[in-house]
């Protein structure tokens, strides 16, 4: 249950500084700017990697646990139970910012600025990279350590940066879910649901072909279990 209320309180964290900071720079006409809600998103993955990678390896991020069940680093049958945390922790987080911003229209959802097919490559290529940085940099099952927390803070600061502006850079079915399924605009959420997870599970492979064997993917059978 630690394992499961540090999701649910890392993806709070995360959904509710990220979107939050797209939230407050709509009600202060731009205060923030793109480059800082980029920041942001990568300053608070950072800081909950520091926070909660040692308890349940900071995955905040379905795709996340996703990859690590695939790569046979985590066992597939504790991934229902983290992804209900996380949904969990993107809903509440959603919640408060609808409670604290009722006139904002999309609490941050991710919607796409060009066609639909384009956001959708953008997201299986951004999460690919993503998931391919935090195969590299963790140990097992868990984002841990000075390496695990600036490495994936500093891809999701710079994929959120360049690409944002067309994707919304989700890479997080989560991140994607809570705010549109709040603020009711569900019209591109099928993108922000398929595309992480498809860019998720081709990093695994494109790991361990690069790394040695038990570096990406676990040696042990038991593992996938």
């Amino acid at each position: 249950m630690k394992k499961l209320f540090a999701e649910f309180l890392g993806t709070f964290g995360l959904v509710f500084a990220g979107t939050g900071a797209v939230v407050i720079s709509h009600a202060s006409h731009g205060a923030i700017t793109h480059a800082g809600i980029a920041m942001t998103f990568g300053l608070i993955v950072l800081a909950m990697i520091y926070a909660f990678g040692d308890v349940s390896g900071a995955h905040f991020n379905p795709a996340v646990t996703t990859a690590f069940a695939a790569a046979r680093r985590f066992p597939w049958r504790e991934v229902p139970g983290y992804v209900a945390a996380q949904l969990g922790g993107a809903f509440a987080a959603s919640g408060l910012l609808r409670v604290l911003f009722p006139a904002d229209e999309t609490l941050g959802a991710t919607l796409p600025t060009g066609s639909a097919t384009q956001s959708f490559i953008l997201e299986i290529v951004l999460t690919f990279l993503l998931i391919l940085v935090i195969l590299s940099v963790s140990t097992g099952a868990k984002e841990k350590g000075i390496t695990a927390g600036i490495a994936v803070g500093a891809v999701i600061a710079l994929e959120a940066m360049f690409a944002g502006p067309i994707s919304g850079a989700s890479m997080n079915p989560a991140r994607s879910l809570a705010p549109a399924v709040v603020s009711g605009h569900l019209e591109t959420i099928w993108i922000y649901l398929t595309a992480p997870l498809l860019g998720a599970l081709l990093a695994v492979p494109a790991c361990c072909g690069v790394r040695e064997r038990g570096c990406c993917c676990a040696t042990k059978p038991e593992a996938a279990r």
